[in-house]
């Protein structure tokens, strides 16, 4: 041989993994003649002397490697490589590069199957012609087809192959440039979409180049979510990829657009090794926060997944279409849906002994089946079984989690502000019928361009109007010089910061008072409302990040590089993909961006917001689930709002029959509110008289010219603070003197934020000022949604029933564990369960929900507080919460006991807990205490370990709950809370190390910060301070999946029935009230709000707690569809 080096020993200890070149005269003797090593040679020719010299010599098959060296060289190459040569007959030879590069192909070495494939070498490519030129000359057995790799190099004709084969793959178009006629291009870019050749992508949409070899790939984002783009590319280092604010796609070059798919920040890579074998592992997306995740030794940490039936048969299409018995493609899971979105050719697995092992098998059977008759061989097929079942996970007594749901409340905003105004003039019904607004008779406005042309009318009838005296059109210039100046604020527009409601009203707008009605109001109009401020602020990105982190505490422990730190499990089970997270939010902005700093804390995230939110966050504003639409109350919330606004508009104090009128659940805090205010319209008064005081302290202040530049919190200025002021100094009382009860959260909304943000400023009488009308808050807010028990029922349903049957959905199909997040048992190194999978559920929404949420638990039904002593005491405890305020959490948490029998009730067994959310700014003394998170039972203490406290975090096992074989009974949390006002303290992970008998905080305050966020002297941004947040309170730890089954059906069929009964009144009352516009504009339907007659979320034939099998097991009974649940058609869910 011209050069040698043995790589490996066939079963007879002979070289036979060669590197080089061999002689012409050292060629076998068979037919076609091949080539065997010299070490094999002496020993057949010794061989040969003590046979017959009939017997033919011993023939090898040669198994050729013509690749880049940094590829033949590779570890997992070599790996495979010296396993190939285990069988008895086969030789590798792998072709030096310099062979490749510079000998004609006739010089290269002979083979009997190639494995050759197109790579970039240190400083050249590979020659992938000579190769073609060489397999026609040689005519070997070819593992990767030649001539389809020029095919993968470009991936217009990937795209074009898989289409053909009819693989799913995103929605795409190609945008071809010719340099020559540069003018010739069908690319249409507007601020929020592109449309190429006709074809409209909205934001986010991926911007590919043609050519697969360049992996520059943008994501861009829509101006909603923050604009700018995500900028992929080959892996340095520990980043692949990062975020610019550039918004607008490339110029030059040729490229792909294609629909971004919202796989949830995590992309699968599938290997096949022939079109019956295919290996799967997940990574971190590249697209989610550019961070690469790595082991101890530098490689990109992936964990090996299962692949679902419709997978594996996607990897033998790609494979047979391709030609690729070895090729590696990605594959985004999205919307319960598998989309391939790149094929790369040859690719193996890196560090997976078992998967080298398999390889190795799998192509020598290859290799062998094809060959050996040919030069006779005797060989035959092992047969072996290809599927193990998986292995269950878990023993003993204690309960495995298996889901957590969760309905949190958006962090810290700005004020919200609100105008609304009457329209009539044709140009707000036309902008009303051109983005189809007739067919649900409301529209919502909140893209730039929409937001222009409300601009553009205002400008337009202020021109007009400026002519004109009478006292209707002088009122009306008003509200329209107000509509001009909120849309020209900060001089561009944004979704997040601005939006604009308009409702058809048939008859025109009911008046309120007396004094309206000379003015005339026959014939429809639309009511115009706009909405702006209420964004989410550093601070309340801070608090939603800190609570993120804190919430990884109720997940399992982590191992190995997640021991000993606190709340690492969850991110051992979210980065091992046994961790099936959906993150849903409202599509008010404030929400989204909670949702997105929760995920980057919950998820370890770096980075900014924008990339987190495109990628794990499902806005979920279908019917209404999250998002409630404050202009349409249903009719009880009306009679409600007036029998409110009666009571406080006496001038007197409250008596006892006022009492009875509006407390008549006997509240402790609404009791407390009502006395601190005595003479509801005194206090007004006095609220009246402090916010003038205050506006005028401001306008002082802006005369001041030492205040000139003076910017307050969020870079906000005096002018608007004053604005802001003076508006609810206008609107809080009216002309005759009445006050506007419905002002009242707005007052206490904005005195909230300026004691906490604005205290700098020194302002007199702010204190006070919060004090009453946070008194007033307390009564107005939670009793505007019911002030019975009977009419908070009526109310919560209207607002959560598609939530209701979202939540019991959730706890169904936990139970339906499909292969997806599911670690392959096999192929799992360093993880002891892979059999494990928590379902998460998290939706963020705002205060509305959450109430109501609340009040379905509370007056529901779901236990009787005389016969539960612990329902009681959380009963008591709610009763004394005054204010859900931001962050506010409500957790249901799912435990399976696999010891107990899948049909029994004990299988699965279910807590909930409460968070009031932030602590206020003051009276933090009278904030009524709980029993801690998880009470243990001082009954079980010596039978249980360790019971009361946190799993072990350096142990991968079972999540240890509570026993349900003995009563609960609770005691007091003995450790003493930090009542510090405005302090800066955020959650903390430390815990007792024991606590047996007793219970514990789960997310105990501490004084620290998010290491993000500057602080100076005056506070995070110069000015403010973030609060801390309330732990979890547990109102209840041992009720049984199916009591809370029963409870939820129950709410939905009550909701739906008294729902169906209300749509058939509200459906004849609107015929009647559109005859009079019929003959211009008719609705098709009903406006959708009002459309939510629902049917109950599960069929009857399989009950909820009912599981076949234990937690590990891959269920294929029933489908995880939406559809096997057979909800209404109203109310359809997409996991």
């Amino acid at each position: 041989m011209s050069e040698a080096r043995g790589e490996g020993r066939d079963q007879s200890g002979n070289l036979s993994f060669v590197v080089g070149c061999v002689d012409e005269d050292h060629r076998g003797s068979e037919e076609g003649g091949r080539i065997k090593n010299e070490g094999e040679m002496g020993k057949g020719e010794e061989e040969d002397d003590d046979k017959d010299d009939d017997s033919p010599p011993e023939r090898q098959i040669v198994v050729g490697i013509c690749s880049m060296m940094k590829k033949s060289k590779s570890k997992p190459m070599t790996e495979i490589m010296e396993r190939l040569c285990k069988f008895e007959y086969i030789t590798v030879v792998i072709f030096p590069e310099e062979v490749i590069l510079s000998q004609p192909v006739d010089k290269w070495p002979l083979c009997d199957c190639l494995v050759s494939f197109h790579s970039k070498g240190t400083n050249q490519r590979f020659p992938l012609d000579k190769a073609v030129e060489y397999a026609k000359l040689r005519n070997p057995l070819l593992i990767n087809d030649l001539n389809m790799q020029y095919y993968i190099q470009d991936r217009r004709e990937v795209y074009r192959i898989l289409q053909e084969e009819g693989i799913d793959l995103p929605r795409y178009a190609v945008l071809t440039r010719d340099p020559d006629r540069p003018e010739v291009c069908n690319l249409v870019e507007g601020e929020d979409h592109v449309e190429v050749n006709g074809e409209v992508f909205p934001k986010p949409f991926v911007e590919k180049p043609v050519s697969a070899e360049d992996h520059n790939v943008y994501v861009y984002y829509p101006t909603s979510a923050g604009g700018g783009s995500q900028r992929l590319f080959r892996k340095i280092g520990s980043r692949s990829s990062v975020y610019s604010p550039e918004s607008c796609v490339r110029k030059t070059g040729s490229y792909i657009y294609e629909e971004f798919m919202p796989t949830d920040g995590t992309d699968v890579k599938v290997y096949t090794v022939g079109p019956d074998y295919a290996h799967a592992e997940a990574r971190k997306s590249p697209a989610l926060d550019g961070k690469v995740e790595r082991d101890s030794e530098g490689k990109e940490i992936r964990y090996p997944v299962m692949l679902s039936a419709m997978e594996k048969l996607v990897a033998r299409k790609v494979c047979l279409a391709f030609k690729q018995t070895v090729c590696g493609f990605d594959l985004l899971r999205a919307n319960g849906h598998s989309f391939v979105c790149d094929v790369n050719g040859f690719s193996f697995v890196k560090n997976s002994m078992k998967y080298y092992d398999d390889c190795a098998k799998v192509l020598g059977n290859m290799v062998m089946r094809e060959l050996a008759p040919q030069f006779h061989i005797p060989w035959s097929i092992p047969l072996e079984a290809e599927d193990i079942p998986i292995v269950p996970t878990t023993s003993g007594t204690m309960m495995e989690l298996r889901c957590v749901i969760a309905i949190i409340r958006h962090g810290d905003r700005t004020p919200k502000q609100k105008m609304k105004m009457e329209v009539r003039h044709p140009l707000f019904f036309a902008l009303f019928e051109k983005y189809g607004g007739y067919k649900s008779g409301k529209l919502k406005l909140k893209k730039p361009k929409q937001l222009q042309e409300v601009l553009d009318i205002a400008r337009l009838l202020l021109a007009e109007l400026g002519q004109h005296t009478d006292c209707e059109i002088e009122e009306k210039k008003g509200k329209l010089e107000q509509l001009k100046t909120v849309l020209e604020m900060y001089g561009h527009f944004s979704g997040i910061n601005r939006k604009v409601q308009l409702t058809y009203l048939p008859n025109g707008q009911p008046k309120a008072s007396s004094e309206e009605e000379e003015c005339p109001t026959e014939g429809p109009s639309l009511l115009l409302v706009l909405k702006w401020g209420g964004e989410l602020t550093p601070a309340g990105r801070v608090q939603a990040e800190e609570l993120g982190r804190a919430f990884r505490c109720m997940y399992p422990g982590g191992q190995g590089d997640y021991a000993g730190f606190p709340g690492c499990g969850l991110l051992r089970l979210h980065s091992t993909y046994r961790h099936d997270l959906k993150i849903y939010a409202s599509d008010e902005g404030r929400v989204q961006m909670t949702a997105a700093a929760f995920a980057k804390g919950l998820l370890a995230l770096e980075g900014e917001l924008t990339p987190i939110l495109v990628q794990m966050v499902k806005s979920a504003n279908m019917n209404g689930m999250l998002d409630s639409d404050s202009e349409s109350l249903t009719d009880c919330q009306q009679r409600v709002k007036v029998r409110l606004h009666e009571i406080m508009q006496k001038d007197q104090d409250f008596t006892e029959a006022d009492y009875q009128k509006l407390a008549p659940t006997g509240s402790p805090s609404l009791v407390t509110s009502m006395k601190t205010i005595g003479n509801p319209v005194r206090t007004c008064d006095q609220v009246y008289a402090l916010i003038q005081r205050l506006t005028s302290q401001i306008r002082r202040r802006l005369e001041d010219p030492k205040s000139a530049d003076l910017q307050l919190y969020h870079s906000e200025t005096l002018e608007l603070m004053l604005q802001r002021w003076s508006k609810l100094e206008r609107d809080f009382r009216n002309k005759s003197g009445r006050y506007d009860i419905s002002k009242i959260p707005d007052i206490y909304d904005c005195v909230k934020y300026d004691t906490q943000h604005n205290a700098t400023l020194d302002l007199e009488d702010t204190l006070e000022l919060f004090r009453l009308s946070r008194a007033l808050a307390d009564i107005v807010i939670p009793q505007e949604y019911g002030i019975n028990k009977a009419e908070k029922m009526d109310i919560a349903q209207a607002y959560c029933l598609p939530l209701m049957k979202k939540i019991q959905l959730d706890l169904q199909r936990t139970h339906e564990d499909e292969a997806v997040n599911k670690l392959h048992p096999l192929y799992s190194r360093g993880v002891m369960s892979p059999g494990r999978h928590v379902r998460t559920r998290l939706y963020f929404t705002s205060e509305s929900h959450v109430h109501s949420l609340l009040s379905i638990f509370r007056y529901g039904g779901l236990l009787d507080e005389v016969k539960d002593q612990q329902w009681k005491q959380a009963m008591d405890y709610l009763s004394a919460v005054s204010e859900l305020n931001y962050m506010t959490q409500i957790v249901i948490m799912l435990y399976e006991d696999n010891n107990k029998d899948p049909g029994s009730e004990e299988r699965f067994h279910v807590e909930l807990h409460f968070s009031p959310g932030v602590k206020g700014c003051e009276d933090e003394e009278n904030v009524p205490l709980g029993f801690g998170f998880r009470p243990a039972s001082a009954e079980n203490q010596e039978k249980q370990t360790n019971q009361g406290s946190l799993e072990d975090l350096s142990q991968d096992e079972t999540d240890r709950a509570l026993s349900l074989s003995e009563p609960i009974s609770i005691k007091r949390s003995p450790m003493i809370r930090n009542r510090k006002t405005g302090s800066m303290e955020v959650l903390s992970e430390t815990l007792p190390t024991s606590s047996k008998g007793t219970s514990y905080r789960l997310f105990p305050s501490c004084s620290c910060q998010s290491p993000e966020i500057k602080q100076t002297g005056l506070g995070f941004e110069g000015c403010s301070m973030v609060p801390s947040i309330y732990p979890l309170e547990t109102l209840h730890n041992s009720l049984s999946l199916k009591q809370v089954d029963k409870f939820l059906n129950a709410v939905c069929e009550h909701s739906s029935d008294a729902h169906a009964k209300t749509m058939k009144a509200l459906s004849a009352l609107f015929d009647t009230s559109s005859q009079g516009y019929s003959q211009t504009h008719i609705y098709p339907h009903p406006p959708k709000a009002l459309s939510s007659s629902e049917t109950p979320v599960r069929s009857p034939e399989c009950p909820l707690w009912y599981s076949s099998g234990p937690s590990s097991t891959v269920f294929s009974g029933r489908s995880s569809s939406p559809t096997s649940v057979n909800p209404d058609k109203n109310v359809s869910f997409s996991e």
